[in-house]
Formats: structure tokens, sequence, C-alpha cells
């Protein structure tokens, strides 16, 4: 019979990972499998990460006091309208997003808590 197996206490997991104790407002989700990134989803990723550090908001190595983490992801079965854009805890998945369309949901919902509703496609909850 295997022993148990032993894992971290939750204040040991909070030092190897800060995000655990830092109150985050929103995560981006930008999808980058094959078909959004033949859409250019790349390119929206960037966007967002330029503009949120620019803005001093992406949470990241760098900056521990940023309240915006933004990552890729796969596929949301949006595969025909991407890029795809989740922001979370909203619930709101956003489509056809382009680079030009960044600075917009920066400043709109982000920032402003309002979505941009031209892009709004889906929304959970």
């Amino acid at each position: 019979m295997d022993s148990p197996r032993s894992i971290s206490s939750p204040e040991q997991d909070a030092i190897l990972a800060p995000v655990i104790g830092h109150d985050l407002k929103r995560q981006v989700l930008v999808c980058t499998s094959k078909s959004c990134t033949a859409n250019g989803s790349e390119a929206v990723l960037e966007a967002f990460r330029a503009q949120l550090i620019e803005e001093n908001l992406l949470y990241c190595k760098k900056n521990l006091e940023g309240d915006v983490q933004c990552s890729h992801c796969g596929s949301v079965g949006f595969c025909a309208i991407g890029p795809a854009v989740l922001v979370y805890p909203d619930g709101i998945w956003y489509a056809h997003v382009t680079p030009a369309d960044v600075p917009e949901i920066i400043e709109s919902h982000l920032k402003g808590g309002v979505p941009v509703e031209r892009l709004v496609r889906k929304r959970l909850g």
C-alpha cells in the first residue's frame, strides 16, 4: 500500500505562488487555439499585455501590485467568431476582438466595469 502523499500547506503554497494571496479584480483569457490564432489572437494577447503593463495594471512577476491577470487559453468554442476574449469574474465573452479593440475593453470594462456591448457574445450567470 502506498503511503499518503504529503502536500504543502496553504501558507506554504502562498509563498510559492503569491497570486493566492493577491486580490485580483479581473482575469482576461485570450484564446490562442488554432482558429483564433489564425484570426490574430496572438496580437490581441500582446496588445492586452502591453497596455496593461503600460498602465501598471498587469499582475505578473515584475508587478505583484497589478490587479488584472492576462493569459492565453485553449478553445472556448468560439472558433468561427474568434479571436475570443473572456473576462472573469464577470463572465463576459467577447468575439471578433482585434488589437484596436483592446484599449476600449481595458478602459470601459477592466477599469470602468462596463462591458463593450458591440463585442459581447455570451454572458455567464
